[in-house]
């Protein structure tokens, strides 16, 4: 697929996704979440970098929602293919293995929000603004933000933020644990997203693909099956050549090397054995 609203950048093992429609304020077309689609299977099933960064064009908003103008005409049957795109979408962001970080520089409304419920995790700039104001044009979220947003921020401030549709800023994301860190601006912002995408990539791979997949699986289920997944996937790791490298790394006190691994770069926290 030639992609005309996404720019994609490969630098040091690191992908940047770029969501480029600014005289939409990078709505959520069904064109802008076709190409999503596309570039998130390929990650799938093929080779991934070692860590996504998913942003969008520099302007007011990071994702301004869905793009409403095509939503206006749809019948309910176009709704739903819409909808279940959009779903696609924000299930593919959590079963990539690899981590994907949400950097925020504006409004992140309504789908745009949902984009980044569905990232690992999320940083800001001081001027991002998040919210799910659906009801406001007599919809409700429709790609996750009823389900992911309460496993977030709690069902009782889901339910507020949803039902009332207000915005919130990015210091009050931050107390709500949308968003893991706020930032001055988009540089530093996606310095940070970079450095910390580094440091993951100095890790296994295969670990950290592992400890996501076991992460999502057991959110919003029971305790025994969250247990009995996690239980499946330490098992998996046993199996692996990473496992073997980082426990005789540790027994010989060297640092690992992991296929792929990025070494690390600067000073990072010792070992446990250092």
């Amino acid at each position: 697929m030639d992609y005309s609203t996404l720019l994609v950048e490969e630098q040091d093992g690191v992908t940047t996704v770029t969501v480029s429609r600014p005289s939409a304020r990078n709505a959520l077309s069904g064109r802008v979440l076709a190409e999503l689609d596309h570039f998130l299977s390929g990650v799938l099933v093929g080779p991934a970098p070692r860590g996504i960064i998913l942003t969008a064009a520099p302007g007011p908003a990071f994702i301004a929602g869905a793009d409403i103008r095509e939503m206006a005409v749809m019948t309910p049957e176009e709704g739903v293919r819409f909808g279940a795109l959009g779903q696609r979408v924000t299930r593919l962001l959590e079963e990539v293995p690899c981590p994907v970080v949400a950097c925020v520089d504006g409004y992140a409304l309504g789908g745009g929000c949902e984009v980044v419920l569905a990232c690992d995790f999320a940083y800001a700039t001081r001027r991002a603004v998040f919210g799910q104001p659906e009801v406001v044009l007599g919809l409700i979220p429709g790609f996750g933000g009823c389900v992911r947003l309460q496993r977030l921020v709690g069902p009782a401030a889901a339910r507020e933020l949803i039902y009332t549709g207000r915005h919130v800023d990015a210091a009050e994301a931050a107390r709500l644990g949308l968003v893991t860190a706020v930032f001055d601006d988009r540089d530093e912002m996606l310095a940070a997203a970079r450095a910390v995408l580094g440091r993951i990539s100095g890790n296994s791979a295969t670990a950290v693909a592992l400890a996501k997949a076991a992460v999502h699986a057991s959110g919003g289920t029971t305790v025994a099956a969250g247990l009995a997944f996690e239980l499946d996937a330490f098992r998996e790791a046993f199996t692996t050549d990473d496992m073997r490298e980082g426990t005789a790394a540790f027994l010989a006190k060297r640092r690992p090397v992991f296929p792929g691994a990025v070494p690390p770069v600067g000073a990072r926290e010792p070992l446990l054995h250092d």
